[in-house]
Formats: structure tokens, sequence, C-alpha cells
């Protein structure tokens, strides 16, 4: 070991220790063992100079009365009396100062010592004031759970609902669906709207089925008639006869930010009956095709949804119906990559309008306006791919590589809000459109056609001939699609 003992310490020189690189120099440098070197003689250290007071030759030295040397002049007593009052007024001056100075820092002590005080009231205010919301909030709680039977485990939301407690509130209100057909049966899930039987689930759940069964959470079996379908938008509608039922309440799912912690309630493979799943909305306008080649507008989510989850109800933590569970990615990507975690869910504002059509008419009676729309991104507005003769659009002007800009008083920069503006009206209604074409913005009055739906009863008079003869039956028979479709009041 070098031996950094110096008999003249701060005047070696520093040494540069030799350093040999490693053979294999890589990206981790390694530390490699080098002898001593042989020690560098210090200088001899300079002989001391004699320096001389910088105040040698000033009057003060030069006063300075030395051990039998008498002074070349007289000291007058006028001039000690003088110099001896100085001192006594640089001793006065000083206690003076040292007096300000403790008054000054009794002055500051006693400010320090009330800012404190105070802060410390204010502290102790603050915490009594948290304490008693904290007490306040879990004394809401134990009532809630005395009121409903509501559990207050797991973690509360800013609404105050835990996922538990979202469960507890919905439970009853989630049932399971069979549909029965030629080939099988399928099972969904689904959730009671109204207290008299109406439930909404997925149109895929029953497309093909022609019977079908709901089973509530209390087990009880329920026949199902099918009361109307919308396969563009994946709606459908059952009603069971009965009685007393607990529905849902709906929230909305515009009001849903990416983050917002939401729950789903279904019964997953069929089997597993109400089951609960727990995530996040992890994206907002997912625009999914589905098995029928299907296009819609969905929110992504986390929770896990799994085969007999469509159909059934997504809710915030408010205990509302914000979406419809209805598909999920799953297997592995086309690199080979496992695909967990993206489910998707049709956003109840889109469709609570659909399914008031479908529980009065039977199917949606949607305004249409007759053109082919893409997703390809345009600035502010979605572009016209084409326009269908004879329908209204048509009739209003729109042609192919128009931008839509604006209907009535929406403004439609993309698809979903495009769509989600025509869904405000009704066949027949009549607005403005705003278009870009090129350079040019144009202004247009359309009104709106109806749009065409399979399951929609036709004109008799598209199906069945008109009467020749004046019987009774022929007559009813023709005119029977008038008397079981018209509007009650």
């Amino acid at each position: 070991m070098d031996n950094f003992e110096n008999e003249n310490p701060g005047t070696e020189e520093p040494r540069e220790l030799p350093v040999t690189p490693s053979a294999d120099a890589g990206p981790v440098l390694e530390a490699t063992a080098q002898s001593s070197p042989e020690p560098i003689p210090a200088e001899q250290p300079l002989p001391a100079a004699k320096k001389e007071s910088p105040f040698a030759d000033s009057p003060y030295v030069m006063n300075h009365q030395q051990a039998g040397v008498t002074p070349g002049f007289t000291i007058s007593t006028e001039k000690s009396a003088k110099k001896q009052g100085g001192i006594w007024k640089s001793v006065i001056a000083t206690v003076l100062t040292l007096a300000l100075v403790i008054t000054s820092c009794a002055v500051t002590a006693e400010m320090v010592n009330d800012y404190w005080e105070r802060r410390m009231e204010y502290l102790q205010e603050d915490m009594e004031s948290q304490i008693s919301a904290l007490k306040d909030d879990l004394l809401q709680r134990i009532d809630r759970v005395e009121n409903d039977g509501t559990s207050v485990s797991g973690t509360a939301t800013a609404d105050g609902l835990t996922p538990g407690q979202v469960y507890a509130m919905n439970e009853r209100s989630v049932v399971l669906v069979y549909s029965e057909a030629l080939t099988g049966y399928s099972t969904g899930s689904g959730f009671i709207l109204t207290a008299d039987g109406h439930v909404v689930t997925n149109a895929h759940v029953v497309d093909g089925g022609s019977n079908f069964l709901v089973v509530t959470s209390d087990n009880v079996q329920h026949k199902a008639t099918l009361v109307g379908t919308d396969s563009s938008n994946d709606l459908a509608v059952l009603k069971i006869e009965a009685e007393d039922l607990e529905p849902v309440k709906l929230g909305s799912s515009d009001a849903l930010v990416v983050g917002d912690q939401v729950a789903a309630i279904g019964n997953p493979l069929g089997e597993l009956t109400s089951t609960l799943t727990v995530g996040f909305v992890s994206a907002k306008e997912r625009y999914v095709t589905t098995e029928g080649s299907t296009n819609i507008n969905m929110m992504q989510t986390d929770c896990a949804i799994n085969s007999g989850n469509s159909g059934g109800p997504l809710f915030n933590m408010k205990g509302e119906v914000v979406g419809i569970t209805t598909a999920k990615y799953s297997g592995t990507s086309s690199g080979g990559a496992s695909i967990e975690g993206i489910g998707f869910a049709i956003p109840i504002d889109d469709v609570v309008g659909l399914i008031a059509d479908i529980m009065e008419y039977g199917y949606v009676r949607a305004a249409y306006l007759g053109v082919m729309v893409t997703t390809q991104e345009e600035p502010n507005g979605v572009f016209v791919q084409s326009v269908e003769e004879g329908w209204c659009a048509a009739k209003a002007g729109l042609q192919a590589g128009d931008i839509i800009i604006a209907i009535g008083e929406y403004q439609t920069p993309t698809m979903a809000k495009l769509t989600r503006a025509i869904r405000t009206y009704d066949p027949g209604d009549t607005v403005e459109i705003v278009v870009r074409r090129g350079k040019q913005e144009l202004t247009m009055t359309i009104t709106f056609d109806e749009k065409p739906n399979a399951n929609a009863p036709q004109d008799p008079a598209e199906q069945i001939p008109l009467p020749q003869e004046g019987d009774f039956d022929e007559w009813y028979e023709y005119f029977r699609w008038f008397f079981e479709n018209q509007k009650k009041p």
C-alpha cells in the first residue's frame, strides 16, 4: 500500500496512477490492480521570510513607549482627557448597541412565538375539521349498511360507493338470457329496464332464436317474447310477464372520462351467474366491427368480459348503467402476442333512444340521410364516400367528396358525433346541413327519411293485394296491420 504521509504537506504535487486497459474493452469498466510507483522526493521547504508589520511606520507604533526610551515629545493632559472621553463614549455606544440588540431579539422572539402559536391553532382546527368530516362519512356509510345491507368494504370512490355496494344495489336487476334455435341454444346476459318486465340485451344473443327464457337472480325462470331488435346497433328488447321487478337506473356514458372506474355484472360462460368484474374506462369512441360486419361506436374497458357477458350492464360508481357489454378481443395478435383485458361496451347515451323506439314500435324508427361515410380522418368533419340516389341527401344536393361539418345545431367533427346528431331527429324532421366542398362551405336544407329496417312492419299494400270484393274478412285482413300498429294514446 502506498504511504501517503508527507513530511511537508501542501507542497507535494498530485500523483498520476498509471492505468492498464482491460483486455476486454466492454461497456462495464473494471479497475486493474497496479503496483505502487516510486515515491517522489519532497522539495526542501523554503526558509521563512522575515515579515514586518504593515503598521511598522504608523504613529500608533511610533508613539509606543519602549522601556528605557524617552519620547521626543510630551503628551499633554488635555489630549489624554479627550482620548479618555472618547473611550467612555465607545463604551456607552457599545452598551446601547447591546441593549438595542437584546431588545430586538426579544421582540423578534415574541413575534416568532406568536406566529407559531397561531400556526399551530390553525393546523389543529384544520385537523379537527378533517377528522369530523371523516366521522360524518363513516356514519353515513354505516347508515347505508343498516338500511340496505350493503358492505362498506373495498375502496370508496368520490361518490361514496364501493364496487361491492354497486353489486348489492344491482344484482337483482341482472338476468341470464337463453335463446333456443333449431341448431342449439345460446346464453347471454341482460338487465331489467322496467318494473313490468322489459329486458335489454344484445341482438347477437337472440339472433336466430325462436324460444327465449329469462332467469332472474333468485333463479326464477320466465318465458320471454322478443319485442324487437336492431342488428346495426346490436340491440334487442325482451318482455317477460312479471310485476314489481327491480329495474336499473340509467346514467350518462358521455360523463365518463378515461380512467373512471366501472363495474360489470353478468353471466360468463352462461354458468358463473351474477359475476362482478371491476376495471376502468380504457378509451372512448372505439369503432368495433362485430360479427355481423357492423361498425359500432364503443367504450373500451379492462373489465373482464367473456362469453356469456354479452348484453349485460356496465355500471359507473353511482350504480347507474353507462354501457352494454358486447365484445372483447381475445386470442393472440398477428405477431403472436397474447391479448388480455380489452373489452368493449356500447355507450348507453348512444342507444337509449333506440331502445325506446324498439319498446314502442318493435324496431328502431330512425332518421336516415342516405349517404355512405368513412372513418377517414378529416379536419372537423366526416367524409362522404357516396350518396344513395332517391334519398334525402341526394335530394338536398349532397355529393360524394363533401365533408359534413354540422347538422342542425350539432357540430360533426367525427363519425360518432355525426351518428349521435342524426339520432336526435325523427323521420320527417327538416334541418340545415353544413358541408365543405373544396374551399367552399355550403348550407343545405334536408328532410330526413326513415331508415330502412327489415324488422319494420310492411305496408299492407306491399304484401296483400287490395280486395276486389266487399267481403268483410278480406278487408279486415288488409287493414289488420293498421289496427295492430297504430299508436296507443
